[in-house]
């Protein structure tokens, strides 16, 4: 057999192997990632209490997370694609840490923006290289692997605030500190997925000259592949204002509304958390046996009708409406991200950075532009505006199908 031939061998045995056990523990961290990054809107009753801040603080205190968990992926993707850095993964975790430390005993406004932009970026070092980790151990199943992915980060994000309301809002903003176990654990996880992504880094340059040669579609042009990703950019602009109106403002809504407690609140949020992390296992999963158009097709424009009635019903509708929206559109973000993924075979770190950094950002311009107009209108008003964000969901019409015949 020639070293050709060889290194084909190789590497198609490297491209089919699924490892289960790294998918499972880089969505593990994931999940500590996210509840560590689910603490920070979950304390926001506490915060405003504390220093007496407007909404409009509040939505600063998120632009200021989401800003530096978004705008240093694109780069870290970029460099990660020709550099590889597993053990950044590690590092990142370290930064969140420092940032729990301080957001713990931080006794002014300007300390508490601070402590968020360590925690932001450390979720901006971990996503990329985690979500190319994801890749390269899915064995084909881009989207299963995703999906898995992702679904141990919206878990987080749903046990983040149940914790919170257990531990922080029972017994005080300096109980945050125990939120540093979990960035501990996910340290000792994250040099095991380090050691070995190093030894994958190390197999596949040697075979290919790089981690993800190859060209998935080549029947689209340059034009149609950069276009394609605007459209899912706009698709993710639409999914993450309205996520954003959830996320930061869900619990304040319930409050003004239907006068629950802030406990009442957060088990409501923890129930639409639950909910997306459930419809992003089936996202991934569903992309891959029938097509991730179809699945980015019924997920946003699925959950519009729930999110247009939203706003008008009462305290028992709502929380119903709410957990079918988080199921249905939830399961667009796996298909979303590996569609793009296999838009730019080669480029899946940056991809992957550029992604979930332009959710990240979004997120946090909307929350801060939501918190002014709450401030402005009336926290009701939020809700009626953003319930028409999701009809953009149809310029998933000019999206090319990928899936193979």
């Amino acid at each position: 057999m020639s070293e050709t031939e060889e290194g084909k061998r190789i590497s198609k045995k490297i491209a089919q192997t699924t490892a289960y056990g790294i998918i499972f523990s880089v969505s593990f961290s994931h999940l500590l990632n996210d509840a560590i990054q689910s603490l920070i809107p979950s304390i926001y009753p506490l915060l405003k209490d504390s220093f007496q801040l407007s909404f409009a603080q509040i939505g600063l205190i998120t632009f200021t997370f989401q800003f530096t968990a978004s705008m240093l992926q694109p780069l870290v993707g970029a460099y990660t694609d020709k550099h590889p850095q597993p053990y950044s993964l590690a590092l990142g975790m370290c930064v969140s840490l420092l940032g729990l430390i301080l957001i713990s005993y931080a006794n002014s406004f300007g300390l508490i923006l601070l402590s968020v932009a360590l925690i932001g970026t450390g979720s901006s070092i971990f996503h990329p290289e985690s979500s190319k980790i994801a890749y390269m151990a899915s064995g084909g199943r881009r989207g299963m692997a995703q999906s898995i992915f992702q679904v141990g980060g919206n878990t987080g994000s749903a046990i983040g605030p149940l914790l919170a309301a257990l531990i922080v809002v029972e017994y005080g903003r300096s109980h945050a500190i125990y939120f540093g176990i979990l960035a501990l654990i996910a340290i000792f996880v994250l040099l095991h997925v380090g050691k070995w992504a190093a030894q994958q880094y190390e197999d596949r340059i040697r075979v290919n000259k790089r981690v993800d040669a190859g060209e998935h579609h080549p029947h689209l042009t340059k034009r149609k592949v950069y276009q394609s990703i605007a459209i899912l950019l706009v698709l993710i602009f639409s999914k993450y204002i309205y996520s954003a109106s959830i996320s930061s403002y869900y619990t304040f809504f319930l409050i003004e509304k239907f006068h629950v407690s802030i406990q009442q609140s957060q088990l409501f949020l923890f129930a639409y958390l639950l909910a997306s992390a459930v419809g992003t296992y089936l996202g991934g999963p569903l992309g891959d046996r029938y097509g991730r158009k179809y699945v980015i097709w019924f997920s946003i424009l699925g959950a519009a009708p729930f999110a247009l009635l939203l706003p008008y019903v009462n305290l028992f509708w709502t929380c119903t409406l709410s957990v079918v929206i988080g199921l249905v559109l939830s399961s667009a973000f796996p298909a979303i991200i590996v569609y793009a993924q296999e838009l730019l075979p080669g480029k899946i770190g940056m991809v992957s950075g550029l992604f979930y950094g332009f959710a990240f950002g979004v997120g946090g311009i909307a929350s801060a532009l939501l918190g002014l107009l709450a401030d402005y209108k009336d926290i009701y008003f939020v809700y009626y505006l953003c319930s028409f964000m999701l009809l953009m969901g149809l310029v998933t019409w000019w999206l090319p199908d990928l899936k193979k015949k």
